[in-house]
């Protein structure tokens, strides 16, 4: 048997379970699906705290399922989780890319699976902070993964155009996947158009999950998120997001990718600039960041799996407690 490394690199995680024969034991632990527990809800809804105490209560470790967490050096503009949040909870699958390189949803699942395998074999508890629900998805089989070579030419001829020309033209050529893509993130708005341009549109169908998946949702009130965008807009301001940004354009990174990155970016570049007031900036963060809110929460109605709670709710603790002993209570608060 191969012995397991621990790492955050996702890469390494899979190099080294690769081709590892599980010895008896592990044989009959895996006689029936991993479980898992997802925590999904909108941004700032409390995703992060959530994970730390199941993971603390129930000997859990964390997988951050977050498209920008996985680069180094976005840590403000991300609110990425910091070692003093961890409380010593182990978090994977944060600070495994350079922000130079794209990490894709291909990326994600592979690393997961093998965090997943790594963390079960210890007899932990996979926890996953979900924030791309389409990363999510992917991991839990909800969505496929189409295997659409780059295109070179195509993308060139599309980094012509702006935002606005990018997601038409996507509505045009796959209307399912435009309602939920990041509509302001360029470079996936791009990829999607030239999957889009080969299959037509992303096939829904579902394969078989490979774990046995309970997914908590947190439900949050419009006024709360926004008082709370708010907030994170002023922490953020004050904790140095600006600096964060004038080191990351002294690393070389580029003022077009941090702006790809996502509009918290963006607008801390225009405020840099002097192209906003930081009231100006607040308001804008707090008007972007409830979009967004509202894109995930179209995302996630569609599954109906999910059972959705407040946050400080501890029925939490009692429904993971029942996932453990098999007891799944039918009942599911809609949202």
């Amino acid at each position: 048997m191969v012995e397991l490394v621990y790492t955050y690199d996702s890469k390494s995680y899979a190099a080294r379970l690769e081709g590892s024969t599980p010895s008896r034991g592990t044989l009959v632990s895996n006689r029936k699906k991993p479980k898992v527990v997802t925590v999904v809800g909108p941004t700032a809804s409390g995703k992060t705290d959530l994970t730390i105490k199941l993971a603390e209560h129930f000997a859990g470790e964390v997988i951050s399922a977050d498209s920008r967490q996985v680069y180094c050096g976005l840590d403000i503009g991300t609110a990425k989780v910091t070692p003093e949040e961890m409380a010593g909870i182990p978090h994977h699958l944060i600070d495994v890319a350079d922000v130079q390189t794209i990490y894709t949803a291909a990326d994600f699942k592979r690393g997961a699976s093998a965090a997943i395998a790594d963390i079960t074999s210890r007899g932990k508890l996979p926890i996953i902070a979900g924030g791309t629900f389409f990363y999510v998805d992917a991991l839990l089989g909800n969505v496929q993964l189409p295997e659409v070579p780059p295109n070179e030419t195509l993308r060139a001829e599309l980094e012509e155009k702006d935002i606005t020309e990018l997601l038409a033209l996507l509505t045009e050529l796959d209307p399912t996947r435009a309602q939920t893509i990041d509509a302001q993130n360029k470079r996936r708005l791009i990829r999607a158009i030239e999957i889009a341009e080969v299959l037509g549109s992303v096939s829904a169908e579902k394969t078989e999950c490979p774990y046995e998946v309970l997914t908590i949702g947190l439900i949050t009130e419009k006024e709360t998120l926004r008082e709370r965008f708010g907030l994170r807009a002023k922490n953020w301001l004050e904790g140095g997001l600006l600096q964060e940004v004038e080191g990351l354009l002294a690393q070389g990174i580029t003022k077009g990718r941090l702006q790809e990155i996502g509009f918290e970016y963006t607008l801390a570049l225009e405020l840099l600039d002097g192209g906003i007031t930081e009231e100006q900036f607040t308001q804008k963060f707090i008007e972007k960041n409830w979009q967004y809110a509202k894109r995930q929460l179209t995302w996630l109605k569609r599954d109906q799996t999910i059972r959705w709670f407040d946050k400080d709710d501890k029925k939490i603790f009692e429904e993971v407690e029942g996932f453990y002993s098999r007891r799944f209570p039918r009942a599911v608060t809609s949202y």
